[in-house]
Formats: C-alpha cells, structure tokens, sequence
C-alpha cells in the first residue's frame, strides 16, 4: 500500500496543511503545488491522508 495525491481533487493553490502532520517528513511541497510524497521515507501511518481536508492524500494499493 502507498499513499498518493490526487492531483484531480487538490486544489493546488495554498501551502498544504497535511505536509504539518507527517512524522517522518516524507511530504514536500514546493510552492503551492501538490505535495509529493516520498515514498522511501514514509511509513503508511495515514496521517496525512486522514488530515487532508479535502480528500486529495488517498491510499492507493502499490505492487
């Protein structure tokens, strides 16, 4: 399992509130583009996902 921005439901216009909540910082924003995640840092905790106040962070299944 992995976790992905739906580029369709981000809005891509403000610095992302869900990039705060990550423990492990594996978010990265540049600018206010849709955050990244990086995938060799994250732990799948799902807090990111949970916070993001418009659904755009999603559980997607990997492999």
């Amino acid at each position: 399992m992995i976790i992905r921005v739906n580029k369709d439901i981000c809005t891509q216009d403000h610095s992302c509130l869900a990039v705060k909540v990550c423990p492990v910082y594996a978010l990265k924003q540049t600018g206010f583009d849709a955050p990244t995640v990086l995938e060799e840092r994250c732990v799948k905790c799902g807090r990111c996902v949970y916070y993001c106040p418009i659904g755009a962070l999603e559980f997607e299944d990997g492999e």
